[in-house]
C-alpha cells in the first residue's frame, strides 16, 4: 500500500481534473442505480396495471437516463485517463532522466535491455493501476453502493441474503491476487532479459552473421520466449479463476433469492414489479463487483512493476549541482596522490598506491598490459569512479570536494569506441557545445580533416549517419567524435586507444587531427602502439594497477625495465611501425 500511495502522491496536481472525474462517476453510478429502481413502476403500472399516463413518461425517462449516463460516463473516461496518462508520462521522464544522472558504477550492473524495459514495460503495467484500476475502483465503489441502496430498499431480507455471499467470493480473490503479484515480477524480469538479448543481437549483428551463430540465437531467444509464454499463461490461468468463482458463489444467492422471492411473490407479500427490480439491482451489482475483483488483479501486477521502477528512483544519483565547489578554468597541474581503487567492495584493488603529476600542457601517457589499470586511472579524472583511498586534485582542490559539471566542462575525451548518435553530422559535432554556430561546427570538422568527407555525404552536414554511425567508416567516425571533442575545446583532454580499432592509412588521418586536438591542452594519452607515443612529455607504465616506472621514451628504454620490454615486443617486427602521435 506504501508503493500505491507513492504512486497517489503524484496525483495531487490533477486533483480538479480528478474531483471533475468523481462527480461524472456519481452522477453514472445515480443512472445505473435509477435503471434498476426503474424495473418495479415498469412492470407494475405498465404491464400489470396498464397505466397509459406511465406508457407516456416511463420510456421517455429511460433514455434520457441512458443518455445523461452515457454523457457523463465518457467523462469520467476521458478525464481519468488524461490524469492517468499524465501520471505514466511524467513517471516515465522521471524514470529516464534518473537513469541519466545515475553514476556508471550502476550501469555496470544494469543491462541495458533490463532498463529499457522497465522504463517501458513497468510503466505500462503501473498505468493500468493508475488509470483504469482507480477509475474502476471509485467509480464501481459508487455504483455498488447506490445499488446496494435500491436493493435493500426494495426488499430487505432479501438482501441481507444476497449479502452472505459476497465476502466468500471476495476471500479467494484476495489469495489470487498476491499469487498474482508474484508472477508478474517474474515475467517482467523474464521480459527484462528479453530486451537485453535481443539488444545484444541487433548491436551485434555483424558478430553474429560472421560466427555463423544465427541459430544459436534464435535458441537462446526461443527460451526466454517461451519461459516468458509460460508466466503469462500462468497469470491467466489466475486471472481467468477469478470471474467463474465469482460466478459459482453469485449463482448460490441468486437461487436463494428466486426461491424466497418467488416464494414472497405466490403469497402476495411482494409484486412482481418489487421482485423483479430486486433482482435487477442484483444482477446489476454482479458486474461492478466482478471488475473491482479484477482491480486487485491489476493493482498486484502495478505494484510488481512499481516496485522495479521505485527501485531505479530510489538509487542514489550523481551529486551535480547540489554543492560542492566549482572547478576554475584549469591552469596548474592534475595530481594522483596515493590512490587506491577498486569497482566493489568484494573485488581485490584495480589500483594500488597509484602516485602521478600531470603539468599543465603536458602529454602523458599510460602504457601497459592489458588490465593493468589504465583506463581505470583515466576514469577517476571526471570522476566516474570515487577513490577509496587517496586523492585526485586539479590545482590542489580534491576532486571528491568539486561539483561534477563544472568538473566535466573541463574535460573531453576520445575513446576507442566511437560514440555516436543516430542523428545528423551536425548535432553529432554539436555536441560537444550545444550551443554552437554552423561555423564553429565547420572549423571544429576542418580541424579534425573531416571536412572533405562530409561535403560528399548525400547530405552534407545534414546527414543521418544511422546508429552507432554505422553509415561512416572506423576513421571518419574516429574523426566525428575528435571534431566534437575540438568543438567542446575543454584544457584536459582523455585519449583512450583513439586509433587502435583503426588500419594504417585511417590511423595516419586520425593522428593529424589529434594533432590539432592536442594543441595547447593537458593530454592524458592511454595507447597499446607505444610508437604513437614517442613524443610524449612523460610516460607512465602501469603494471597489475601500480605504476612501475615514469619517464621519457628515451629514458624508459635506457632503464630496460617493463617499457624496454614492451617496446621491444612490438618492434621486433618492423610491420608494427605506425605514425608518431605528436
Amino acid at each position: 500500500m506504501n508503493l500505491y500511495w507513492r504512486l497517489l502522491e503524484r496525483i495531487k496536481p490533477y486533483l480538479g481534473h480528478l474531483l471533475l472525474a468523481m462527480v461524472c462517476m456519481l452522477v453514472v453510478a445515480g443512472a445505473t442505480s435509477a435503471t434498476a429502481y426503474l424495473v418495479k413502476p415498469v412492470l407494475d403500472k405498465i404491464f400489470f396495471e396498464k397505466n397509459i399516463r406511465m406508457l407516456k413518461i416511463l420510456p421517455f425517462a429511460i433514455f434520457l437516463l441512458y443518455l445523461v449516463k452515457g454523457a457523463f460516463w465518457y467523462g469520467q473516461t476521458y478525464l481519468m485517463n488524461y490524469v492517468g496518462q499524465r501520471i505514466v508520462t511524467e513517471l516515465r521522464q522521471d524514470l529516464y532522466m534518473h537513469i541519466l544522472d545515475l553514476p556508471l558504477t550502476f550501469f555496470h550492473k544494469q543491462h541495458t535491455g533490463v532498463l529499457m524495459s522497465r522504463i517501458i514495460n513497468d510503466v505500462s503495467l503501473i498505468q493500468s493501476a493508475v488509470s483504469s484500476a482507480v477509475t474502476s475502483l471509485l467509480c464501481d465503489s459508487f455504483t455498488v453502493i447506490g445499488l446496494v441502496f435500491v436493493v435493500f430498499y426494495r426488499d430487505f431480507k432479501l438482501a441481507c441474503i444476497t449479502m452472505v455471499v459476497f465476502p466468500l467470493a471476495i476471500m479467494p480473490v484476495i489469495k489470487i491476487g498476491r499469487k498474482l503479484r508474484k508472477i508478474s515480477t517474474s515475467s517482467q524480469e523474464e521480459m527484462g532479459r528479453l530486451s537485453t538479448l535481443m539488444h545484444e543481437t541487433f548491436g551485434g549483428a555483424r558478430i553474429v552473421k560472421a560466427f555463423c551463430m544465427e541459430d544459436y540465437e534464435k535458441g537462446r531467444f526461443q527460451r526466454i520466449n517461451e519461459q516468458l509464454f509460460r508466466w503469462y499463461m500462468h497469470a491467466v490461468s489466475m486471472r481467468g479463476i477469478t470471474s467463474p468463482l465469482m460466478e459459482v458463489f453469485g449463482s448460490i444467492g441468486i437461487a436463494a433469492v428466486i426461491w424466497y422471492g418467488g416464494y414472497q411473490v405466490i403469497k402476495g407479500v411482494s409484486t412482481p414489479g418489487n421482485f423483479f427490480s430486486f433482482i435487477a439491482g442484483v444482477l446489476m451489482l454482479y458486474r461492478p463487483i466482478k471488475s473491482l475483483s479484477n482491480v486487485n488483479n491489476t493493482i498486484q501486477q502495478g505494484l510488481a512493476a512499481a516496485i522495479r521502477v521505485f527501485e531505479v528512483l530510489d538509487t542514489p544519483a550523481e551529486p551535480k549541482e547540489e554543492g560542492g565547489k566549482r572547478l576554475s578554468t584549469f591552469s596548474k597541474e592534475i595530481v594522483y596522490q596515493n590512490v587506491w581503487f577498486k569497482y566493489t567492495p568484494e573485488e581485490d584493488w584495480v589500483l594500488k598506491n597509484v602516485n602521478l603529476i600531470i603539468k599543465r600542457g603536458q602529454k602523458v601517457a599510460l602504457v601497459g598490459p592489458s588490465g593493468a589499470g589504465k583506463t581505470t586511472i583515466a576514469n577517476l579524472l571526471p570522476r566516474f569512479y570515487k577513490v577509496q583511498k587517496g586523492k585526485v586534485l586539479i590545482d590542489g582542490i580534491d576532486l571528491n570536494e568539486v561539483n561534477l559539471r563544472s568538473l566535466r566542462s573541463q574535460i573531453a575525451i576520445v575513446s576507442q569506441d566511437s560514440i555516436l548518435f543516430n542523428d545528423t553530422i551536425k548535432n553529432n559535432i554539436r555536441y560537444g557545445k550545444p550551443e554552437a554556430t554552423d561555423e564553429e561546427i565547420i572549423a571544429a570538422a576542418k580541424a579534425a580533416y573531416a571536412y572533405d568527407f562530409i561535403q560528399k555525404m548525400p547530405q552534407g552536414f545534414d546527414t543521418v549517419i544511422g546508429e552507432k554511425g554505422i553509415r561512416l567508416s572506423g576513421g571518419e567516425q574516429q574523426r566525428i567524435c575528435i571534431a566534437r571533442a575540438i568543438l567542446k575545446n575543454a584544457p584536459i583532454l582523455i585519449l583512450d586507444e583513439a586509433t587502435s580499432f583503426l588500419d594504417t592509412e585511417s590511423e595516419a588521418m586520425v593522428q593529424r587531427a589529434l594533432e590539432n586536438l592536442m594543441q595547447n591542452r593537458t593530454a592524458l594519452i592511454i595507447a597499446h602502439r607505444l610508437s604513437t607515443i614517442k613524443r610524449a612529455d612523460k610516460i607512465a607504465v602501469v603494471h597489475d594497477g601500480q605504476i612501475v616506472e615514469e619517464g621519457t621514451h628515451k629514458e624508459l628504454l635506457e632503464k630496460g625495465g617493463l617499457y624496454r620490454r614492451l617496446y621491444d615486443m612490438q618492434f621486433k617486427d618492423k610491420r608494427h611501425a605506425s605514425v608518431p602521435l605528436t
